[in-house]
């Protein structure tokens, strides 16, 4: 039976999803007009025509074509090749996407907030290149970068030394043997959180089924602490969150691979402590003022924390879908931008080595996930091909389609994001409120996952595979 709280139904489709400065007004929207009116230019590459850098354009237009189709709740897409901008498309809620909503809403007529549902409707219009899309988990790897910057710095000695050396609530005991490149592997040997329920009083323990999506954290006001507290899980048993996550019935060993948003929420206070700025203000100085990127970080609830409240390392920044093509391009510069390097060449080589490095193996998988990066899976095409390669072409991802993919080889960058609304009803600092009744939360709701449950058809195999075979040999 539906629950008659509309914001449970939406946490219900979320939580297994998987964030500002020191200045408030950095958290302020800004509507498509006064980003448009902007100080800073959006624009970074040279805007070319397929053609000219070696792609088909009947081709191309094919690919972008899928990406774009009804059902995929693709609000975004854009291609750099050669340091060009090459092709970029926008689109709003498609006409079977808005009956899907529409049926959603129809049904929820018995419930007082249906007039904001309704009003809802309108967030997913007139969408282009100046309007917001949200990371999720993409906001893990730039998370790495930052470490790396970190390392460039002096702050952090290397991504060997132990989180402890920082973290000192792990300095006394078996948790001091945790090495940062642990947390970005996702392999710290921690158990992943979820929330207690669907309560306002929510308080974050060891998930008790197998958490996919790296745990449920978005239900409870302080997102940080338990993540601190935890400790190494048992190996050689079953765990409830491992067993059937990967190849059914298998016991939990030391060194696994266990994607956990906590893993990289602890990073976020890393980072906090050692440099003693936030996130959004760390990364505002060096790094998005560096690559011209105007992002929005989500914090928690917590009413102190890190910056009256602590930032959501593991997801939620907000940018343009250009801002997130940047992010890509200076992964493909291997850190440079222009005549300066923001992170040194060889931590993205660290990156590109994943490959080699992080291969994920206890479950006979042909992909990697190292750095919070990660590799594409092989998926045979319509065709028969299998593509791409196995461990061949890196990606940030996030839930609901957000893809930051870059293609060392082919020199380019795709990025593709889903129809986003940043829901801002109890107040604009982007602080997460995920309980209460509707006209109270602070959300940043993605389509289709994030309210409906179901998946978008957008397969990013795919749509690469349509692109590789525009290119001209």
């Amino acid at each position: 039976m539906r629950d008659k709280s509309i914001v449970n139904l939406i946490c219900f489709f979320t939580f297994l999803v998987a964030s500002c400065s020191d200045n408030s007004s950095v958290n302020q929207i800004l509507t498509n007009n006064e980003r448009k009116n902007a100080l800073y230019t959006d624009l970074i590459w040279e805007e070319a025509t397929p053609a000219s850098v070696g792609i088909d354009p009947a081709l191309i237009e094919n690919a972008f074509a899928y990406a774009l189709a009804d059902e995929t709740y693709t609000q975004a897409v854009i291609i750099i090749k050669d340091e060009k901008l090459i092709y970029e498309k926008y689109r709003d809620i498609a006409a079977n996407e808005l009956d899907s909503w529409n049926q959603e809403i129809t049904s929820l007529l018995e419930y007082e907030e249906v007039i904001l549902l309704a009003e809802l409707q309108d967030a997913f219009i007139n969408r282009d290149r100046y309007s917001l899309t949200t990371s999720w988990s993409t906001a893990k790897s730039f998370i790495s970068i930052l470490i790396g910057i970190a390392i460039d710095q002096g702050y952090i000695e290397s991504v060997d030394e132990s989180v402890s050396t920082y973290i000192t609530e792990w300095s006394n005991d078996d948790r001091d043997q945790i090495t940062i490149r642990n947390l970005l592997d996702m392999r710290s040997g921690l158990p992943p959180l979820c929330a207690g329920g669907y309560r306002p009083d929510n308080e974050l323990e060891t998930c008790v089924s197998p958490s996919s999506y790296g745990g449920d954290l978005v239900q409870v006001d302080n997102q940080l602490d338990a993540c601190i507290n935890r400790t190494i899980a048992e190996t050689g048993v079953m765990q409830p969150w491992y067993q059937t996550w990967y190849v059914g019935e298998q016991t939990w060993e030391k060194g696994y691979l266990l994607y956990s948003n906590c893993d990289t929420q602890v990073l976020g206070e890393l980072l906090f402590r050692v440099t003693g700025r936030n996130l959004q203000s760390y990364a505002d100085i060096n790094l998005f003022s560096k690559i011209g990127f105007e992002g929005y970080w989500w914090r928690d609830k917590e009413m102190n924390g890190q910056s009256n409240g602590n930032y959501l390392a593991y997801c939620c920044l907000d940018a343009t879908a250009r801002d997130f093509a940047k992010f890509g391009q200076l992964i493909l510069n291997m850190g440079l931008w222009g005549d300066e390097q923001i992170v040194s060449s060889s931590y993205i080589e660290k990156i590109k080595n994943i490959i080699v490095d992080s291969v994920v193996e206890e479950d006979g998988s042909n992909y990697s996930y190292g750095l919070t990066f990660w590799t594409l899976d092989s998926v045979q095409q319509d065709d028969g091909t299998m593509f791409p390669s196995a461990n061949k072409v890196h990606s940030a991802i996030g839930t609901d389609g957000q893809y930051v993919i870059i293609d060392f080889e082919n020199n380019m960058v795709l990025v593709r994001n889903s129809l986003y609304y940043p829901m801002q009803f109890s107040s604009f600092d982007r602080k997460m409120i995920a309980t209460g009744d509707l006209n109270t939360i602070n959300y940043p709701l993605t389509l289709p996952f994030g309210w409906f449950g179901n998946y978008s058809s957008f397969k990013p195999s795919t749509f690469l595979y349509l692109v590789s075979k525009s290119l001209q040999q």
